[in-house]
Order: structure tokens, then C-alpha cells, then sequence
């Protein structure tokens, strides 16, 4: 080993010196430390704090306010236990060895076996006569059960029977009859109900009996929900999850304003602060109807209605913030055809109350009976008008016959997006075929989708306005369409009104 230089004698005492002189230093700043007495004097001070009286008291307002709805609400929302009963073809098992250690079993022919399945939801109380109690509650929780059954919050049980249903808006009434006596649950508004109000969800999640869960209105007049499902609904954010379909979203007050129905969630089942309630109001008139007669009706105006994005409503010179709903479609005959309500016309309101999309629209309509008179505002080349309908019962048949749906075909504009994805030239005329509609005149008289309409009737048209004016004036006897369809230049038969 070589022997250390001078040189490096001298670095590491240097280095020797500093950490006997860091320690040192550290030494006696510990030892002459004190608290700081300001921190001690803050601790001393928090050590017994409580709140302010007054904050305090509206903390305890606000759990007692809760405790009310919950004491309300509570005994008025049921748990619904359904049993579903199928019944599939199994094959028989026969021959060797099956013969051998068990018998013969026959013929060999399948034979019927029954399958079990259990359900369970949610349900309100919302009407009593005499003994019989009537549970309102989501079509989805009962729809198929060859059994029901409603759970009182005490744990008593009572079985019950479909008094009536309707998909359309995924609700339903059960009835059940006994002498004990439960409480009736109070319906609210739920038109006044305001994005930021408390919500209260009441049902029984997964079993849990009695469940109350607290939130807030998130949102309202979101669509989604089942197949078919035309309501608008109260989005909160008050924990929901399966088992809670059917149970109650009530107020601070304890009113009902909604029935709890669908989440939506990654997973399928977990809840993600996405709940969705159907509005107490589109229900309401149902209640009597299923009560009455057990089923629920329908206004009927007439229309196919779809939305309209924002170039559907710069094509018919509508401005982009106007809400409503587009009518592409008219039942010949219908409420709409007669009170004068034509294919082209964007629907604003009803009676004076604005329609904030399709579906808000649908419900309104539904919402009528049959032969009120209802006002309808609507945008037609451009120009707001006003129209007087008489509005008809809706039933499957009438609003299934598309042989008289009028014309039967939708277009679109030749948007620079629209020419591009269907790589076309920019100076490509036309108006786009995006849908026909089957058993209707368009689709009897062989147009298709992807075709580009040029002429109605002989009449050039150039513009989606200018193809509704040409729909509206020139074909109350005929009707015949010039269109491209690939390379060629083509002319519909004509179709006889």
C-alpha cells in the first residue's frame, strides 16, 4: 500500500474539522432551544374548542331536517321481490350406460323442466282505497315476474299483483290488500325542482332494506335509460345502485319528485355519482289511468321527430341556440296533417311552454288526451307560426303504419364534412339520402340510401328549405323524385296519393 501524500493529510483534516464542527454546532442549538409560544399558546387554546353556537345549531337544523325526511319517507317506500318463472326443453338421458345404473327413462324424447330466477327492486306507495295499497314502481323490476311480493320496512310482507304497465316509460302499479295500516308518500313537483337542490334517495340497494342516501339534483332533463325510454331525467349524484330501480327521490321537505330507474357506469353495476330519476310529473297522470282502467294512454300528434344538430338548424334558418324538436316525417291523416303541420317544420313549443329537445317534446304530446286543443309553435322557412292541432289517442297500431308516414325519406345538407367522408367533388349537388323509412312512398318508389335527391316533382332543389317548400306545395296529389345514384342521373316512379 502506498503511503498517503501530504497533500491528502491535509484534505482530510479539513474535512475532520468540519463534521467535528457540525456536530458541535448542532449540539448546542439543541440545548438552547425553546418552544415557540405562540404554537403552544394556539395548541392550548383548540385543545376544548367546539364550534360557534350558531354554526352548531344550523348543523344540527340540517341533521334534523334529515332525520324528518328519513321518518317520513322511510315507511312509504317498500322493498318488491319478484319470482320468474321459464320453462326450456332439456333432453332425456337414456341408453347405455344411463339404462344400466338408473332404468330406462322412456322414449328419449326432451322433456319441460321449470327455471327460477329472483328479482328485486323498489316501490312507492302512493295511493290507498280501502284495503287495497298501490305501489308505484319501474316496469324493469316487475316486467315478466310470475311472482310479487312487497316488504314493508318493519319486515312484514304481503304478496301483490300487476295492476298495470307501460314501457314506454319504464314504470308500473302493483297493488297489495291488508288491513294494517301504512303511510301514503307525498308527491311533490318536480317542474320546480332546481340543478343544486338536495336529493334524497330511499330504497333498498342490493337488499339493504331502508337505504337513505343524500345528494344533490346534479342535472335535469337527461335522456337514456331503457330501450324505448322517453322521459327526462333528474341526474343526482345521491349513491343509487341495483335494487334502489323503483324506490323514491324525494326533497328536503320529503316529497317525492322522482322515481329512481338507471345509473350510468363503467362497470355495469357500480354506482359512479351518476343516478337518473324520472320525474314525478310524467308519472302522475298515470297513477289514475292504471288505477282506473290499468293501462295508461297516450296523446297522438302524428310526427316522426328526431333532433336537429347545429347545420340541420342553419339549413332551415333557424337560429343554433333555438331548442325544439325537428318533425322530418308527418302521418298522413293524422292530428298533425289535419291541423296543418307539414314534413320541414321545427316544433318550438306547446301551449306557450318551450320543448327542449325530442324527447321533452314526446312527453308533452303523450301528456295531452284525446281531443284537447293544443297550440303549437313552430319554425317554417324560417318564419316562427302557430298552429292549432286536435290531438288524437295514441295506440302501437296508428303509430306503426308507415305506409302512412310522409314522405318517408331524411336528408342532409352537403356540408364540406359530409362531401368529404363521401369523397365528393366540392361542386357535387344534391341533398343527401341518409335514411328511407320501409313500406313508406319514398321506399315504394325504389329511393335509397346514399342517394342524392336533385328534384321533387320536376322541381329543382337545392337547399333543405327549398326541398320542404316543394314537399308542401307541389305534391298533394303526386309525388316523384330525380336523383343520382352513383354515376347516374335517375327519375323515380311516380307514387298516387
Amino acid at each position: 500500500m502506498k503511503k498517503l501524500s501530504s497533500k491528502n493529510i491535509f484534505v482530510f483534516s479539513l474535512v475532520l474539522i468540519g463534521v467535528v464542527f457540525g456536530f458541535l454546532l448542532a449540539f448546542f442549538s439543541f440545548s438552547y432551544w425553546k418552544p415557540n409560544t405562540n404554537i403552544l399558546a394556539y395548541a392550548e387554546e383548540t385543545k376544548n374548542a367546539v364550534l360557534p353556537a350558531d354554526a352548531l345549531s344550523v348543523a344540527e337544523g340540517l341533521q334534523n331536517a334529515f332525520r324528518s325526511v328519513s321518518d317520513k319517507v322511510v315507511p312509504s317506500v317498500v322493498e318488491i321481490n319478484t319470482v320468474s318463472i321459464t320453462k326450456q326443453q332439456t333432453p332425456r338421458f337414456d341408453g347405455i350406460p344411463w339404462d344400466f345404473f338408473f332404468g330406462p327413462e322412456g322414449n328419449g324424447d326432451s322433456q319441460e323442466r321449470e327455471y327460477r330466477s329472483q328479482g328485486l327492486g323498489s316501490g312507492i306507495i302512493v295511493r290507498q282505497d280501502k284495503e287495497a295499497y298501490y305501489v308505484l314502481t319501474n316496469n324493469h323490476v316487475i316486467d315478466g315476474a310470475t311472482e310479487i311480493f312487497v316488504v314493508m320496512s318493519t319486515g312484514k310482507e304481503y304478496p301483490a299483483a300487476l295492476v298495470g304497465k307501460d314501457d314506454r316509460k319504464d314504470i308500473a302499479m302493483i297493488s297489495f290488500k291488508t288491513t294494517d295500516t301504512w303511510p301514503i308518500a307525498v308527491l311533490g313537483d318536480s317542474d320546480s325542482v332546481k340543478v343544486g337542490d338536495w336529493a334524497i334517495a330511499v330504497g333498498n340497494p342490493l337488499g339493504y332494506m331502508s337505504s337513505v342516501t343524500m345528494g344533490i339534483v346534479s342535472a335535469l332533463g337527461r335522456s337514456g335509460g331503457q330501450a324505448n325510454n322517453i322521459n327526462d331525467f333528474i341526474q343526482t349524484d345521491a349513491s343509487i345502485n341495483q335494487g334502489n330501480s323503483g324506490g323514491a327521490l324525494v326533497n328536503i321537505r320529503g316529497e317525492v319528485i322522482g322515481i329512481n330507474t338507471w345509473i350510468a357506469t363503467n362497470t355495469g353495476t357500480g354506482f359512479m355519482g351518476l343516478g337518473f330519476a324520472i320525474p314525478i310529473n310524467n308519472v302522475k297522470r298515470s297513477i289514475d289511468e292504471f288505477i282506473s282502467k290499468g293501462a295508461t294512454s297516450y296523446g297522438w300528434l302524428g310526427v316522426s321527430l328526431t333532433n336537429a344538430d347545429k347545420d340541420m338548424l342553419k339549413a332551415l334558418g333557424i337560429p343554433e341556440a333555438q331548442r325544439g324538436a325537428f318533425a322530418s316525417q308527418v302521418f298522413l291523416g293524422s292530428p298533425a296533417d289535419k291541423g296543418g303541420i307539414r314534413a320541414g317544420d321545427f316544433i318550438t313549443a306547446v301551449n306557450g311552454r318551450e320543448a327542449r329537445d325530442m324527447n321533452h317534446l314526446t312527453l308533452m304530446v303523450g301528456d295531452l288526451k284525446p281531443g284537447d286543443k293544443a297550440e303549437f309553435t313552430l319554425f317554417r322557412d324560417g318564419v316562427s307560426r302557430k298552429f292549432t292541432v286536435t290531438i288524437d289517442e295514441r295506440t302501437n297500431e296508428v303509430a306503426s303504419d308507415n305506409k302512412k308516414l310522409w314522405p318517408g325519406v331524411y336528408v342532409l345538407p352537403l356540408t364540406a364534412e359530409l362531401r368529404e367522408a363521401l369523397k365528393l367533388d366540392k361542386n357535387a349537388q344534391g341533398l343527401y339520402v341518409a335514411q328511407v323509412y320501409v313500406q313508406t312512398p319514398a321506399s315504394v318508389i325504389g329511393l335509397q340510401r346514399g342517394d342524392r335527391l336533385i328534384a321533387v316533382n320536376g322541381k329543382q332543389v337545392t337547399d333543405i328549405m327549398s326541398f320542404y317548400k316543394v314537399l308542401r306545395e307541389e305534391t298533394s296529389k303526386e309525388l316523384w323524385f330525380s336523383f343520382i345514384r352513383g354515376d347516374s342521373m335517375l327519375e323515380s316512379p311516380k307514387f298516387k296519393r
